[in-house]
């Protein structure tokens, strides 16, 4: 216990030099280690925030100092558990105040530390380089954002408001993307005239997945997973906003998204999904299966496992792999996503310094093995250890809902405290069926859920006044 206690000063003084952001502690050494590093990483990637877009972090390559659509979309929650919410709040309204009619409802897919559409991507309003996908992530995103954070900017802002109804309206329209034309929409709507095939700011100019090495790529399952996500997310935007005929309208339009993919994309001899239909109107398969994932547009409980057991036997670029500790630890799949972690921890990982993994290790311990999931809309703060019992995991100063939380998992007992000035939920979830759970000397009836994997879960809600402390555990 003293060498635990002892090493808990340390990795709290390191990690607090760093930054402002979430300490971390466990007795599983090799993921305090893992965890020492990202937040380490995540910090060296913050940009200065005196540079003329404002606050900002790396989200592409480091080289470029620049940060792209797909990746800060994948990065926000890493960067909240560290502290960067002036940058994610920065970044995101950057991208929405840029979507143009004259760039067909797209926005600068990466912006660099200038403020300038990095030019890697980008030549001029009719040249340029855009995955379809990058609107509908982004949404999804602040969606979020917004749930973590409980800073509802995120969905009432005019400038995302505006940037959410042109992706679900005339974006969708101009890039022919309604759910009966991802068959027979043209190769390349909006491209420059003339056209020029070798030319990747012609050819790229609205590419139909974030998978780019596809020739001749009509359509990726991915992108039609990111359109039921994003619209999903805007159904649940006008819902908590008081616009439930509005929120009914676009969940229908979501779903009929979602039953396309089942209805047409479902590979049943190979027990998987195709992730690409090309001009030829060939079906073929490759990165893109992570992404129906990463976006739950599978409901189905037999295939997403088919789905997962598909990603656990392959091998991934990086990126991919990045996304994978939090969607294993989602699904159920705990030691995997564990095994993830200290992969993309391992130095002789290739491109282990690409930034998407170090924010995805964070978000993977934080949000995936610690469990915690805040719901703005129901002041509600979930928290499930996902890992060994015999191990002690410690988060302390977790900025979530305008407050700070410490939460403790030992053994059997999971302890919450929090700072802020309203009272919260805390649902106390254990892995495991239990009849009761203990608070305090009094034992309280369980609820249950079940995960994708099987795993039950039980769980109670407890109001925890601020600055309380509530202890719940298990027998």
């Amino acid at each position: 216990m003293k060498r635990f206690l002892l090493a808990c000063c340390l990795v709290s003084s390191s990690i607090t030099a760093l930054s402002q952001g979430a300490v971390f502690i466990t007795t599983d050494t090799a993921v305090q280690q893992a965890y020492r590093w990202a937040a380490g990483m995540v910090q060296h990637y913050r940009g200065n925030p005196n540079d003329a877009v404002g606050p900002w972090y790396e989200a592409a390559l480091p080289s470029r100092n620049a940060f792209c659509m797909r990746d800060v979309a994948h990065q926000t929650i890493g960067a909240a558990i560290c502290g960067l919410d002036k940058e994610n709040s920065n970044m995101l309204q950057a991208f929405a105040a840029h979507i143009d009619e004259k760039r067909d409802w797209c926005s600068y897919w990466e912006i660099n530390k200038f403020g300038l559409p990095a030019p890697e991507d980008y030549r001029n309003d009719r040249e340029f380089w855009y995955n379809l996908n990058a609107n509908f992530d982004v949404m999804f995103a602040c969606l979020k954002l917004y749930r973590w954070t409980g800073d509802q900017s995120y969905i009432q802002h005019p400038v995302f408001v505006r940037f959410f109804e042109k992706t679900v309206n005339e974006y969708i329209d101009q890039w022919v993307l309604q759910p009966d034309s991802l068959f027979t929409r043209p190769l390349h709507p909006n491209a420059p005239m003339p056209f020029n095939k070798q030319d990747y700011f012609h050819r790229c100019r609205g590419l139909a997945s974030y998978v780019e090495n596809v020739p001749d790529l009509k359509m990726g399952v991915d992108l039609i997973a990111a359109i039921y996500q994003g619209l999903s997310c805007y159904a649940a935007i006008q819902s908590l906003n008081g616009d439930t005929a509005k929120a009914a309208l676009y969940q229908r339009k979501a779903n009929q998204y979602r039953e396309k993919i089942d209805a047409h994309w479902w590979n049943a001899a190979d027990h998987r999904y195709y992730t690409w239909y090309n001009g030829a109107g060939q079906f073929g398969t490759g990165e893109g299966e992570m992404f129906l994932l990463w976006f739950d547009a599978l409901k189905d409980t037999a295939r997403s496992n088919q789905t997962m057991a598909h990603l656990l036997e392959g091998q991934w670029n990086v990126e991919t792999t990045s996304y994978l500790p939090v969607i294993c630890y989602r699904q159920g799949y705990w030691q995997q996503a564990r095994n993830y972690i200290l992969w993309l921890f391992n130095p002789a990982t290739p491109r282990r310094e690409y930034p998407e993994v170090s924010f995805g290790v964070v978000e993977g311990v934080i949000h995936g093995l610690m469990g915690i999931e805040p719901d703005a809309a129901s002041q509600r703060i979930t928290t499930l250890y996902r890992g060994n019992a015999a191990d002690t995991a410690i988060v302390k100063g977790l900025k979530v809902l305008h407050t700070e939380i410490t939460v403790t998992h030992t053994g059997k007992q999971s302890t919450f405290q929090h700072t802020g000035k309203q009272t919260l939920i805390w649902r106390a979830a254990f892995a495991g069926r239990h009849d009761r759970i203990m608070v305090g000397n009094t034992s309280r009836e369980a609820s249950f859920r079940t995960d994708n994997k099987g795993h039950t879960i039980s769980f109670i809600d407890l109001k925890v006044p601020a600055g309380s402390i509530i202890k719940a555990r298990i027998n």
